[in-house]
C-alpha cells in the first residue's frame, strides 16, 4: 500500500513497485504495438505477443514448481473446467488480441490506449449487471 507519512514523501510497499511497473507497461502497450504494426500484420503481431506471454508464463511455472513443489489438488484443471477454459482462451487469447491489433491499424494509439483502460471498468460493470 502506498503511504504518505506526515512529514511528506511517499513510501511504497512490497507490491506497489511491481504494480506500478505493470500499469506503466500496460499503458505503453498500445503505442508500442502501433509502432510494431508498421513492420508486420495484425495477426502475426498478436501471435508473437501471446507467444512471448506464454513463454514467460511457462518459465514462471517452472520456477514456481522448483520452489513450491507440486501443484495442489485444488489448483488442477478439472474436466468440468475445460469448456470454460476453452471459451476464455478463444475469446481473450485468440480473438481479442487479433481484433486489438487490427484495430490499431486504423485507430490512433492514444485512443486505443484510453479504450483499453476503460475495458476493465466496462468488464466489471457488465459482470455486475449479468451476475449480480
Amino acid at each position: 500500500m502506498v503511504r504518505i507519512p506526515a512529514g511528506g514523501g511517499i513510501t511504497l510497499g512490497p507490491v506497489d513497485t511491481p504494480a506500478l511497473l505493470a500499469a506503466a507497461l500496460f499503458a505503453t502497450s498500445a503505442p508500442l504495438a502501433k509502432v510494431l504494426l508498421e513492420g508486420t500484420g495484425p495477426v502475426t503481431l498478436a501471435g508473437l505477443l501471446y507467444l512471448g506471454s506464454g513463454l514467460g508464463l511457462a518459465l514462471l511455472m517452472v520456477v514456481r514448481r522448483a520452489f513450491a513443489g507440486a501443484v495442489k489438488p485444488g489448483e488442477r484443471i478439472t474436466r468440468g473446467d475445460l469448456a470454460w477454459l476453452a471459451a476464455a482462451v478463444l475469446a481473450s487469447g485468440v480473438a481479442a488480441p487479433i481484433v486489438l491489433m487490427a484495430s490499431l491499424t486504423v485507430t490512433p494509439a492514444a485512443t486505443a490506449s484510453l479504450l483499453l483502460n476503460v475495458e476493465a471498468a466496462a468488464t466489471a460493470l457488465i459482470a455486475v449487471l449479468l451476475f449480480g
